[in-house]
């Protein structure tokens, strides 16, 4: 840990499982309850007829939902519906990774559990359906005579060709005439896609610049928008949202098991509760409770512990929690208490993150390829053995290793780590990018295409980003980030009896580094070495 965020760095000798949020059923219940109310409207009008679908994503949340919205004012009943798409629990593209990983599968198994309790206190239902959309949502649609399915739009190919699929398919439903009927009246009767911008703080139809002229550095979009946009507020819902049609099987949740995955027990480390609910616990923990928004800046780059940051990750790439809440939780915050550089700190990372979204729009499927976005030609390995090292945290660096079990354990690592992992394995064993990006979206509770690989591009050098070549010094970070080996000696428990100081170069102490480090050994300073990396996304 840096010598700022120290005072936040639980002792290696606590306990080993730290729940995020650390609050329990009630009172997250409380915080529910009580920000919905803060949100609701009673001044909100409905004006339409028939029956609307709300097809959730990558958005399981009620608060500041849009789609809910939308299809709440144009219909008089809402269909909520999730669909549990097979493709999203096969394989990686290029190296034949789970897709999706046993702990991120049950962290929106509970995302989901919440949705649905969430929509139930707002008088509606969750209707669980396992198939790809394509199939379902027509078939839906035609059944209940649906006008219009709503649902929030994505930037990634994969998740743009379902969206064409669900579009195409809805063409061949006709309606009758007396259920086409909507508030906007129309001659054609088939159920409409509505897509709608609901997972960034910017907007994007705000943005002061068309997408492809999007700049290719972040502090250049940052200043700009910045400067010209305003963030638009949260969305009000009215109290009640029901009723909802008539429907005797809702679905049930799946477990793991249903899912094809093997149950992953967390023993050690942060365990993450998925769902609206904890997310907006967090928050009140995190800014109300614990008070720790104020040191936000001097604290965020540690690795130990649940308070170092904000841990909004997953939550986020959910679509539990919406950035424009924290935004206006950040103004409250502000205003109740203080306003510092910490308090900023959040919104750049927010903005960070805005960006990597925004540039899987411009740059499409390249910011997948092996040269990145910025077309780079270079030899990488694809050495599984060697790879197998780093995922499996057996390389020999003690500050690598514990951050690869940590991913493995938990699926979750502080920014910090990440940036040192990649450094590692594209710079000192001379991998493939791809398949750290692709190990890092099997493991990832927060992943995301968009901030994953642009997180991965840019470290590797391939992205947009003109910089290029960034290497960490693991000797320099260990001496930063962790200086007493509290952290690597939590995640490799055979270091904790050395003398602190040799916990992150233990030398035959330890296992044999697989490979030589690309500017020297861990025991001499390079002036080389570049280890400022800002990129993140409210990642850790």
């Amino acid at each position: 840990m840096s010598s700022t965020s120290k005072s936040q760095s639980p002792s290696v000798a606590s306990s080993t499982l730290y729940p995020v949020p650390g609050l329990d059923p009630p009172e997250m219940d409380s915080i529910t309850e009580k920000t919905f109310e803060r949100y609701s409207s009673n001044t909100v009008k409905r004006n339409g007829k028939g029956i609307s679908l709300v097809w959730f994503r990558n958005d399981l949340r009620v608060l500041d939902n849009e789609a809910l919205f939308r299809a709440w004012v144009s219909s008089e009943a809402i269909l909520p519906v999730y669909c549990i798409d097979p493709r999203l629990f096969q394989t990686t593209y290029h190296f034949g990774f789970p897709k999706t990983g046993a702990l991120r599968a049950q962290f929106i198994i509970e995302c989901l559990a919440d949705l649905k309790k969430n929509l139930m206190k707002k008088g509606l239902n969750l209707l669980i359906q396992h198939g790809n959309p394509e199939n379902i949502i027509p078939t839906l649609a035609k059944a209940f005579g649906a006008h219009t399915v709503y649902a929030h739009k994505e930037t990634c190919s994969e998740e743009l060709q379902v969206e064409r699929l669900v579009a195409r398919s809805l063409r061949h439903v006709v309606l009758p005439p007396a259920q086409g009927k909507s508030s906007r009246s129309s001659s054609n009767h088939n159920p409409k896609l509505e897509l709608l911008w609901g997972s960034t703080l910017y907007h994007l139809d705000d943005l002061p610049f068309s997408i492809n002229s999007l700049p290719d550095v972040y502090t250049q979009f940052r200043k700009s928008v910045e400067a010209k946009c305003a963030i638009r507020g949260c969305i009000r819902l009215p109290k009640s949202l029901g009723p909802p049609p008539s429907i005797d099987d809702w679905g049930i949740i799946p477990s793991i098991e249903q899912l094809g995955l093997h149950s992953q027990k967390i023993r050690k480390g942060m365990r993450f509760l998925g769902g609206e609910a904890a997310a907006l616990g967090r928050v009140t923990e995190y800014f109300w409770k614990k008070d720790l928004l104020k040191i936000y800046k001097d604290t965020r780059n540690g690795m130990l512990g649940p308070d170092y940051s904000t841990k909004f990750a997953p939550w986020l790439a959910s679509g539990s929690l919406s950035p424009r809440f924290v935004y206006e939780e950040v103004n409250r915050y502000e205003e109740e208490r203080q306003a510092n550089d910490s308090t900023y700190w959040v919104l750049f990372e927010l903005i960070w993150r805005d960006y990597f979204r925004f540039i899987s729009i411009k740059y499409g499927n390249s910011l997948f390829h092996l040269g990145g976005p910025r077309k780079v030609e270079q030899r990488w390995r694809q050495d599984q053995k060697l790879f197998e090292t780093w995922r499996n945290g057996c390389t020999g660096y003690p500050l690598i290793d514990a951050n690869m079990k940590e991913l493995s354990a938990s699926g979750f690592m502080s920014n910090r780590g990440r940036q040192i992992v990649c450094s590692f394995l594209v710079r000192d064993m001379g991998i493939d990018w791809r398949m750290g990006a692709e190990w890092f979206e099997t493991c990832l509770l927060d992943y995301d295409p968009c901030s994953n690989y642009g997180n991965w591009t840019y470290g590797a050098g391939v992205g947009n980003d003109p910089r290029e070549d960034r290497y960490f010094s693991i000797q320099k970070q260990a001496q930063t980030y962790d200086p007493d080996g509290e952290y690597v000696a939590f995640w490799l428990p055979e270091l904790l009896p050395l003398p602190r100081e040799k916990r992150n170069f233990p030398g035959k102490s330890y296992i044999e580094q697989v490979v030589p480090l690309k500017f020297g050994n861990t025991y001499k300073q390079h002036s080389r070495s570049k280890y400022g990396g800002r990129q993140s996304g409210l990642q850790g």
